[in-house]
């Protein structure tokens, strides 16, 4: 049992480092940071710019591709110095779970402290973090072609893959928290596991929307423009007409709109239908804090969309995602042992 906890607190170090790296992304995307350091060097590129010519180097680089030929021209060198921060920090931070996960687990794997069950999660986790590694770079590289901005389908994966590692690796920590199996409510478990399916798309199309920067325009609600439901420019921006919804501004903006409407009420039904059963303490904790934090997270969205993305906002409404994720997370698990 001791042995678990230190398993415990590793699995959980790594889900708190990957909260601050998805923070930091979230920064580096609102800034527009992310194209600045436009080559990968696993070792080398740990250590920014040391000296006035390494810095001049990295800015003449910069100088080659689209971003700055197309919208940044008029950058001067202490301008680059300010995006170039937010990428590194978020590179390296990457770099920090890699090692944070990779020698403790080497550790518990050489004492045989890892039973057959969790080498296989923590080999999962192996493969989601160097998937996550790999989609940061072909998401840079589609930013380094013709189009000064990256693929937001690109970004969507890099987002979604971090969501689902911290969601796994939360998972993992709360099997060796809680190993006792328990009675439970089907009907309720598979109610949670069809909202987390949603809230998983939301987060989806929340990627879309930071990818298109589609949270620029029709700041209204509830309407998406005064007066009307729908901006008709979602029915003619592109050909056929579903692609308006994926690749679309105004329909990326619509589906995420309404996906919000639709976790919000699959949450309170999970709390409505549970809020007279006879619960754990640990299960009627976990509904109500989805209660909670849903509630926060839509006044969230709502307030980043009518003020036009303001960084601190923008940050704030992917934290509460996270949190909220979390939540669901550990819900779930309380009602699965």
């Amino acid at each position: 049992m001791k042995t678990n906890k230190y398993i415990m607190y590793w699995l959980l170090t790594g889900c708190v480092l990957i909260f601050i790296m998805v923070v930091v992304g979230g920064i580096t995307r609102l800034t527009h940071s992310g194209l600045s350091i436009s080559d990968y060097k696993l070792i080398t590129g740990t250590l920014p710019p040391m000296n006035q010519q390494e810095w001049q180097e990295a800015f003449e680089l910069y100088k080659q591709y689209p971003e700055y030929q197309k919208l940044n021209y008029h950058f001067e060198l202490e301008d680059f110095k300010s995006i170039y921060f937010w990428e590194w920090l978020h590179r390296v931070i990457g770099r920090l779970i890699g090692v944070v996960f990779i020698i403790p687990f080497l550790f518990f794997l050489i004492r045989k402290k890892l039973d057959g069950p969790t080498i296989k999660k923590c080999l999962v986790l192996l493969f989601l973090g160097g998937f996550q590694g790999f989609l940061g770079w072909y998401m840079v590289k589609s930013g380094l072609v013709d189009r000064p901005d990256v693929s937001h389908y690109r970004l969507a994966a890099h987002l979604t893959t971090a969501f689902l590692t911290f969601a796994y690796s939360l998972w993992v920590a709360l099997d060796l928290q809680y190993p006792e199996k328990k009675e439970i409510n089907m009907g309720i478990r598979n109610l949670m596991r069809v909202t987390l399916a949603v809230l998983v798309l939301q987060i989806i199309w929340g990627a879309f929307v930071a990818g298109l920067d589609a949270g620029f325009i029709h700041n209204f609600w509830p309407m998406m423009s005064e007066g009307k439901l729908m901006h008709p420019t979602v029915y003619i921006e592109q050909q056929p007409l579903i692609k308006n919804f994926f690749e679309g501004k105004s329909g990326v903006q619509f589906v995420h709109r309404y996906l919000a409407y639709i976790v919000v009420g699959f949450i309170v039904w999970i709390w409505y239908r549970t809020k007279n059963m006879n619960l754990t303490s640990l299960q009627s904790k976990g509904v109500k804090s989805l209660l909670v934090l849903v509630l926060v997270q839509f006044l969230l969205g709502v307030l980043t969309l009518i003020y036009a993305v303001p960084l601190w906002l923008g940050v704030a409404h992917q934290i509460c995602a996270f949190f909220l994720l979390a939540a669901m997370t550990f819900t779930l698990h309380r009602f699965t042992k």
